[in-house]
């Protein structure tokens, strides 16, 4: 069992940048594919990117289309702790981010919802025009 937990969100004006974190807690953080997701006011939950576990230090990586070039993932195994990395935000990046352990420790991450079983409570990102 996976407990996660998001920081970093705030506010920010458009073109700014923010970090956030997903604190793991679990003997098996360091064995699951782990993403991101967004969900807007009035709108469902999307996928935001996702990153793979590693063996070998070979790390996968996917993005929506959205943030590609924009944000990145990565992992800290040691921390127990996934970022997201989001440059040059936009107003329509306005969204609570949930991060979110796969259930199963599939070797490439995976960018559908329904293959997420632990979810954290997310982190609001108001990005002001």
């Amino acid at each position: 069992q996976v407990q996660l937990a998001e920081s970093g969100g705030g506010l920010v004006q458009a073109g700014g940048s923010l970090r956030l974190s997903c604190a793991a807690s679990g003997r098996t953080f360091s064995s699951y594919p782990m993403g991101w997701f967004r969900q807007a006011p009035g709108k469902k939950r999307e996928f935001v990117a996702a990153i793979s576990w590693s063996a070998d230090r070979i790390y996968y990586t996917t993005y929506a289309d959205s943030v590609k070039g924009r944000f990145t993932i990565s992992r800290d195994n040691a921390k127990n702790t996934v970022y997201l990395q989001m440059n040059r935000l936009k107003p329509e990046d306005t969204a609570v981010y949930y991060c979110a352990a796969e259930s199963t420790p599939s070797r490439r991450p995976s960018p559908l919802l329904s293959n997420y079983a632990t979810w954290g409570q997310g982190t609001p990102v108001t990005v002001s025009p």
